[in-house]
């Protein structure tokens, strides 16, 4: 099972900069505290808060003047705002990503060892319902989700789909617009041909390469959104 990513201090420190920007109701131009105070604040070192605060330069919400200290940008405006929630929601779903790769994953590999007849057929069927759904330029979403439900069940493994379920919330973030961009859906639909093969030729490598192929295109648009 592959191994759950841990979030990295610096991202951490980052989030607590955030936050303590919100909580104090900092405006643009407002001045944080000096590194050493932060440091002291947050009970880290200097390497993760000076690494935090590049990050947060990158996305524009502090800004650091050398020799004078470090300023708020752009808090009051909806823009401030977009890019926390970017940010938040990219760290989520990475996070969860882990979790799918690990979980999700093996269910496809045992898909690939137990799928019935009946559950091939299924999966056609959704995967048909899909290529209609694209062709009219509709949403696809739902059925992404039947599909990848559907091998869940395939795996016949009632304690590991118990266990999908039971974070099926932060699961189907991947499915409610995440991020506002379709390309989740779009780019990785050709995925979802190629793993049906292998499942359906139980070809547990085959399947778990395309598995594999899907989530890695799938963290490249996240971390480049």
């Amino acid at each position: 099972m592959a191994k759950i990513h841990k979030q990295l201090m610096h991202e951490l420190v980052s989030q607590e900069i955030q936050k303590y920007i919100e909580e104090k109701e900092l405006q643009e131009g407002d001045k944080l505290p000096s590194v050493e105070e932060m440091t002291r604040m947050f009970g880290v070192g200097r390497s993760s808060l000076r690494e935090a605060l590049r990050h947060l330069e990158t996305i524009e919400i502090v800004n650091v003047v050398n020799g004078k200290g470090i300023f708020v940008r752009d808090v009051g405006t909806y823009r401030f705002a977009g890019k926390v929630k970017v940010e938040n929601e990219k760290r989520f779903l990475l996070s969860i990503l882990d979790v799918r790769r690990a979980l999700e994953g093996k269910a496809v590999e045992l898909a690939a060892r137990r799928i019935t007849p009946a559950q091939v057929a299924e999966l056609e069927e959704i995967l048909r319902e899909y290529d209609k759904l694209r062709e009219a330029d509709r949403d696809t979403s739902k059925i992404d989700l039947a599909f990848h439900r559907s091998v869940m069940r395939a795996a016949s493994n009632p304690i590991l789909f118990s266990v999908l379920e039971s974070i099926s919330g932060m699961y189907e973030k991947f499915f409610n617009e995440p991020l506002g961009d379709k390309r989740l859906f779009d780019e990785t639909y050709p995925y979802h041909r190629t793993m049906f093969e292998g499942i359906a030729a139980r070809d547990p490598k085959k399947a778990l390469s395309e598995f594999e192929k899907m989530m890695n295109r799938i963290e490249e648009i996240i971390k480049t959104y």
